[in-house]
């Protein structure tokens, strides 16, 4: 169906029903041209009294046509300027109806979706879970466009507004009417539209409800414009803020907040035009290409199950069995907690592992706090976790995950000790980062069930999982760990054995690198400033500090010891020879070993005053630009290694991956997509740059040439 339904009742009301082809309604030519005839008509109509808009989908509508955003061209700028004004100018056309409009919500309005929601005069939302409103977009590296930001802005204040633009924050149903984005929530799905008819019935003569507040005449904004006194220190306070966060790296939050700020001074329609010209400008960058490919469609591939194994079916855990109640057992166990699991946790005493089970404690209590979960939801996912220290509670578990530090020998002890507790066809899994999934199997009676299962820390606030699959790993193995991942409500990626995996190995590339060039004599604090400029979470040394230098070296002799690692094979040995000499000499082993490269007091941090005194080299000639190059090139190389060699599955699975698991820079959109929209060949071509300045290691992969030589984009 292409067209809206279109249906005036016997009091003179029209119900305007969303119902295009496809699975969903969604803002692109077919929308246009339905809502062109729906408003032409409605502008026709006789005795007209109003209009409701509602959805014949499960979901209200779904924003913009992303696939459309993601392939513009800059040769199409100019029409895509004025197919945004068109736009623009048919939901003002909407809007301005010499009768009350009301939108009536039954599904998920979000982007697009919200803002034709924002056109009309009063909104009613269906309180079922599946309704949400907001204004996502900045998630996507994009801004609202469809006037979004200048009606939010208008209608709440710039102070309320904001947080809804700037963090894409989007809200259910009852917390949207106490936020002011809706006025009225309905129960059941047969009352919405009757409730929105009865509020046009019930205004009819009230000639202000078919006016939006910003037409009414001696409309103030709430909170004041711009240019008040009081406003003023509001917005730098602001501006500071959101350049700490982003850097100046992500174009589409720092276009919100200039157009919202307009929005205040100006009359509607101009504050339209401004943001149309924003909007525009925002969506021809990088970045929203960048983000759009791995925040939407890269994210719903990984989600959607494209490294599982096709064919096998579909599996949850009931009893999980967790082996070490340390950090990160006791954050593993929160989360199957919270999705229904009964946890055992198991630890050596069992003072340990009471001490695991109340994190759990901790965790909800915070959560209370902010009126996330109630007392019984608290009570229920205690109860769920057992804690112990008798090997024999573990029988019957269909999962077990060991959890404890990255020891060979112990963990090998500790599968063949438990192993068959394991229920029929059970699966281990080993939380490690490190350590061949492989090998460690050597250890299990049915390493066709042995998989790796490694999660982030803090476990409840890290989103990803790194599935590892062994050499003889099977498929039913790896579906019932993916399975398990989103039952817990994270979204895995699946990558091969092989040293480091792919998160680990990847991580450690700009933290060497940071290590190489302090030991080439550049300054540290500009290593760490240069780090930040390319959007890394904190500079390289900073986080070889949280890493800790003797974890780096102790890890190294281990790989070198089981034969995994040969020194002459070492791509930065200059950072390998600093590493050792700061852990070895002079005993400067990270943050957590009384120091590494910052000495670390009640008052914050400070560069170890030797580190200057033994590497700094003024003398050194070396480009801010090459710095960057050097920091971002190094993971990104590396994930390309990871791809070439099918350590990873898929690109989406690098990107997702890189930037949930290892702080690739937002605006790269995980570090293969970086290389779509920084130009294969001249990418390679950088890279010769580099190798030629810096060695080998920046020598573009094989799998990078062969795309630029056929014009291809990584997919």
């Amino acid at each position: 169906m292409t067209e809206f339904n279109y249906e005036k009742d016997s009091v003179g009301i029209v119900t305007v029903t969303m119902d295009m082809s496809g699975p969903v309604n969604a803002m692109n030519d077919e929308f246009y041209q339905a809502m062109t005839t729906a408003i032409e008509k409605l502008e026709a109509e006789k005795g007209l009294v109003g209009v409701v808009i509602t959805s014949a989908k499960s979901t209200f509508f779904a924003g913009g046509d992303l696939k459309e955003l993601k392939s513009i061209e800059p040769s199409t700028k100019e029409t895509f300027f004025n197919g945004v004004r068109a736009a623009k100018v048919l939901l003002r056309r909407l809007e301005k109806l010499p009768v009350p409009v009301v939108s009536a919500i039954n599904g998920a309005a979000l982007g697009g979706g919200f803002e034709i929601c924002l056109c009309c005069n009063y909104r009613i939302a269906l309180d079922q879970k599946q309704v949400v409103v907001g204004l996502p977009e900045v998630g996507l590296g994009l801004m609202p466009g469809a006037g979004g930001v200048v009606r939010l802005t208008k209608l709440l204040g710039l102070q309320a507004a904001l947080p809804f633009l700037l963090e894409g924050k989007w809200i259910g149903a009852r917390d949207a009417q106490q936020a002011g984005l809706i006025h009225q929530v309905v129960d059941s799905l047969d009352a919405l539209v009757p409730q929105a008819k009865a509020w046009i019935v019930k205004n009819k003569d009230n000639t202000n409800a078919a006016l939006q507040p910003w037409d009414q005449q001696g409309y103030k904004i709430p909170g004041g414009t711009a240019n008040d006194s009081l406003l003023i220190p509001v917005i730098q306070q602001v501006a500071v803020r959101l350049y700490k966060k982003t850097r100046g790296l992500l174009p589409a939050p720092e276009s919100i907040l200039n157009v919202a700020v307009e929005a205040t001074r100006l009359d509607l329609d101009t504050a339209l035009k401004v943001e149309n010209r924003a909007f525009t400008t925002v969506a021809f960058t990088p970045q929203a290409k960048n983000m759009i490919a791995a925040n939407f469609f890269q994210m719903n591939q990984v989600k959607g199950g494209a490294s599982r194994p096709k064919d096998i079916d579909p599996s949850s855990v009931k009893k999980l069995g967790i082996i070490g109640a340390g950090m990160m057992g006791q954050g593993i166990a929160y989360v199957s907690a919270m999705a229904g699991i009964d946890v055992v946790l198991k630890d050596v005493s069992i003072a340990a592992a009471e001490k695991g089970k109340a994190y759990s404690a901790t965790v909800l209590d915070k959560q209370i706090n902010r009126g996330k979960v109630d007392e019984s939801k608290k009570l229920t996912v205690l109860n769920l976790i057992k804690p112990t220290d008798k090997n024999e509670d573990l029988q019957g578990c269909d999962l077990i995950i060991e959890a404890v530090f990255e020891n060979m020998a112990l963990k090998k002890d500790i599968v063949s000790t438990n192993e068959s507790l394991l229920a029929a066809n059970g699966v281990w899994g080993s939380n490690t980062s490190t350590l061949p999934i492989t090998q460690l199997a050597e250890a299990s009676a049915k390493p066709e069930n042995f998989i790796g299962i490694h999660f982030f820390s803090p476990v409840d606030k890290m989103r990803l999982v790194e599935i590892i699959c062994g050499k003889n790993t099977s498929d039913e193995t790896l579906a019932r760990a993916f399975d398990f991942v989103r039952q817990i409500r994270k979204i895995p990626i699946v990558v091969k054995d092989s040293l480091g995996f792919f998160t680990s190995r990847v991580y450690g590339t700009p933290l060497s690198e940071a290590a190489s060039m302090l030991a080439e004599g550049i300054h540290p604090v500009r290593i760490e400033n240069m780090g930040k400029a390319i959007g890394m979470p904190v500079g390289p040394l900073t986080s070889f500090d949280e890493v800790s230098q003797r974890l780096s070296v102790d890890i190294m002799n281990t790989q070198i010891e089981m034969g995994l690692h040969d020194p002459a094979d070492d791509p930065t040995p200059a950072s390998t020879r600093l590493i050792k000499a700061m852990v070895k000499e002079y005993g400067r082993g990270g943050r957590h070993h009384g120091g590494g490269f910052y000495e670390y007091t009640v008052n914050g941090k400070h560069i170890w005053p030797k580190l200057i005194e033994l590497y700094y080299h003024p003398e050194v000639d070396i480009s801010d630009e090459d710095i960057k190059d050097r920091l971002l090139f190094r993971p990104v190389i590396e994930s390309l290694k990871c791809l070439e060699t099918e350590v990873l599955r898929s690109v989406a699975d690098g990107n997702i991956g890189s930037l949930l698991g290892i702080g690739a820079p937002t605006w790269t959109g995980g570090y293969i997509q970086f290389v779509n929209t920084y130009d294969v060949r001249c990418f390679v071509e950088r890279c010769a740059e580099l190798a030629a300045k810096y060695g080998q290691r920046f020598q573009a992969p094989a799998i990078a040439a062969a795309k630029a030589n056929a014009g291809e984009l990584f997919q």
